[in-house]
C-alpha cells in the first residue's frame, strides 16, 4: 500500500466498517452526502479518514431511520457549513424526530395485531393438538 494511503481507509474498509456498498458510498460523495471531500491517493483511489467513518454511520442511522436523502443532504450542507445554523439544523431534526415517532406509533399498533394473531395461532394449534391426544 502507498504511503498516501497508510494514513487513511480505503473504500472497501469504509464499507465493511459502515455497511454500506461500495456503489452507496460513491453514490453518497456524488449526492454531496460527505461532510468532507473525500482525499484521492495516486492512481484516483478515495482515501477515507476516521471522520468519514463516523459521519457515516450518522447518515446510515438517519437514513435507516427513514431521513430522506435531500434532508440527510441539507444537514450535510450545514454541517459543512460550520456553527452559527444550530437553530436550522435543530428545526431540522426535530422534524425528522415527529416522523420517527410516527413511525413508532404505527410499528407499535402493527405490533399488537401480530402478537394477537401469534396468541391467535398458537390456541388454534394447542386445540388442534389436544384433540389428536384424544
Amino acid at each position: 500500500m502507498p504511503d498516501s494511503e497508510a494514513s487513511g481507509l480505503t473504500i472497501g474498509q469504509v464499507s465493511e466498517r459502515t455497511g454500506l456498498s461500495v456503489h452507496a458510498l460513491r453514490f453518497y460523495e456524488r449526492e454531496g452526502i460527505l461532510a468532507h471531500p473525500v482525499r484521492r491517493a495516486a492512481g484516483g483511489r478515495r482515501v477515507y479518514a476516521e471522520r468519514d467513518v463516523e459521519w457515516l454511520s450518522v447518515c446510515v442511522v438517519l437514513r435507516a431511520s427513514g431521513m430522506p436523502l435531500p434532508d440527510i443532504r441539507a444537514y450535510t450542507d450545514l454541517v459543512r457549513q460550520g456553527p452559527g445554523n444550530e437553530e436550522q439544523r435543530l428545526v431540522l431534526m426535530r422534524r425528522h424526530q415527529e416522523r420517527v415517532l410516527e413511525q413508532m406509533a404505527r410499528l407499535s399498533e402493527s405490533y399488537d395485531l401480530i402478537s394477537y394473531k401469534v396468541r391467535l395461532y398458537e390456541d388454534v394449534v394447542e386445540q388442534a393438538g389436544e384433540a389428536h391426544a384424544c
